[in-house]
Parts: C-alpha cells; sequence; structure tokens
C-alpha cells in the first residue's frame, strides 16, 4: 500500500567551493531568502518564502533547500511522512537500498539509483502553506513547482513504478514517448515528471524544473542572475546553475493550486 508524503522537499547537493554561489543564485531566482543553516546540521540550509509569512495558524513552508556534500552535484528529493517506519518498509519491500542513516532522516537509493531521504514530518499537514508565485518587475511570475526524475532506457519502466507504487496520488499519462506521466498528490508544493533519456543505461538523475506564465522574460531574467544557456525545448528552456545542474524554466503554471494541472 503506498505511504501518503505530507510534504515533498527537493534539495541541490553541492561541494564546498560552489555552495556559496549555489545559494546565492537560487536564492534570487526564487526570490526566497536562505535561513539560518539547521541546528545540527550546519551544512544544510532553506531557502524560506516569504520570511516565514502566516496565514492564521498556517505557514507558508520551505521546500528548497541547498546542502553542501563530499562530491559531484547532484539533485534529490526529501519524503517527508508521518510514519517514517512504515514508509521505509516499503521502500525496500519496492526495490530501494539504505545508504545511511541520520539522526533525522534516512538516506536510500531508489531501484535505479536516485538518492532520497526519508524524514518524519515537522507538524501537522493541515497547518501548512504552498507558497505562492513570485511577481517580477514585467509582471510575469515564477514558482519552482516540479521534479524532473530523468531515467535510462534500461531503468526507465522499473524507477516510473517505483515511486508511483510508493507515493499516493493523482496520475497523468503524457502522449509523448519521452515522457511517463506526471504525479502530484494535492497537498506536496511539487508535482514529479518522469523522463525517458536517450542514454541506453546509468543511474537515474533529476532536475529543477521552475515554472512561469512568460517563459521568455522568465529565462532573460535567470540568464542575467548568470544561469549558462543551453537551449530551447517544446515549451521548456535548458540552462546549468553555478554548480553546473541542469534546470529548466518550463511553462507549467507557477500557481499553488491543490490539484494541478497536470495536463
Amino acid at each position: 500500500m503506498a505511504v501518503p508524503p505530507s510534504w515533498l522537499h527537493v534539495v541541490l547537493d553541492v561541494p564546498p567551493e560552489v555552495y556559496d554561489a549555489q545559494l546565492a543564485f537560487w536564492s534570487a531566482a526564487l526570490g526566497w531568502q536562505p535561513g539560518a543553516p539547521w541546528p545540527g546540521h550546519p551544512e544544510l540550509r532553506s531557502l524560506e518564502p516569504d520570511a516565514g509569512e502566516r496565514h492564521g495558524q498556517s505557514h507558508v513552508q520551505p521546500y528548497v533547500h541547498v546542502q553542501e556534500i563530499e562530491g559531484p552535484p547532484r539533485v534529490h528529493l526529501d519524503v517527508e511522512v508521518p510514519d517514517p517506519v512504515a514508509t521505509l518498509a516499503r521502500a525496500a519491500a519496492l526495490g530501494a537500498e539504505v545508504v545511511s542513516e541520520h539522526d533525522r532522516w534516512t538516506t536510500l537509493a531508489s531501484p535505479g539509483g536516485l538518492p532520497f531521504c526519508v524524514l518524519r514530518s515537522a507538524g501537522p499537514e493541515e497547518g501548512r502553506v504552498v507558497p505562492g508565485p513570485v511577481k517580477w518587475t514585467g509582471g510575469h511570475r515564477g514558482r519552482l513547482v516540479q521534479v524532473c526524475v530523468d531515467a535510462p532506457a534500461a531503468a526507465f519502466d522499473s524507477e516510473v513504478a517505483f515511486w508511483r507504487d510508493l507515493l499516493p496520488g493523482r496520475w497523468v499519462d503524457s502522449p509523448s514517448p519521452e515522457f511517463a506521466g506526471k504525479w502530484h498528490d494535492g497537498r506536496s508544493p511539487l508535482q514529479l515528471l518522469f523522463q525517458r533519456l536517450d542514454e541506453p543505461d546509468g543511474a537515474v538523475r533529476a532536475h529543477l524544473d521552475h515554472g512561469t506564465d512568460d517563459l521568455d522574460a522568465e529565462v532573460g531574467r535567470l540568464l542575467a542572475l548568470g544561469a549558462e544557456d543551453v537551449g530551447r525545448g517544446r515549451g521548456w528552456h535548458t540552462m546549468r546553475d553555478p554548480a553546473g545542474l541542469a534546470f529548466c524554466a518550463t511553462e507549467n503554471s507557477p500557481s499553488a493550486t491543490g490539484v494541478r494541472d497536470l495536463g
């Protein structure tokens, strides 16, 4: 039985020499200020929307984090759940392997090798608010809305099956053979997209997709912040951040709706 997350996070793992540049770039790209280092984990900082703006008894919750690591840059997911023991058991039964244990989370690798962590929910789900899009000069808006899981052909089907079996939620098939489809559970700030790479084999990885309602304007803004231009696709534009990680500005709606349009 799939285990419902209460929040899905994304973490940018980067080596020490590019940590400061990465933190500064994504803070400017998202319009969110870096928070203080995590208590007990100075290698981790969150990008905080609206400085923790409160809505009655609810508050906007961070979901994008930057972590200093020893090793090459990468993207990983954090699955925050009320019952991590059940989620860990479910993940293991589906083929994930435990990599390391920590005080607040367990690090695993998916069947295709994508790193992810399982951690206990920090508070009640009903107290969390997904941040709305940031409005930029000129009137267009943007928000990080999606993580794309990139799988080589040999691992594609099993990787998609793993995540669909692990996480409950709404699934929309893609008409394109390049993509399997999109996932969202109606609660988390991030949706997932699953892409089939041209590569025949290798480890599964992930990249960020930044949604906007004016792709040309947002690409121009991100390039002015220092992103490296890679090229235009069909409804997206690929760039690289200071750590060399590929990411896309996309035509995904930046609006924070509970039931997202996954078409």
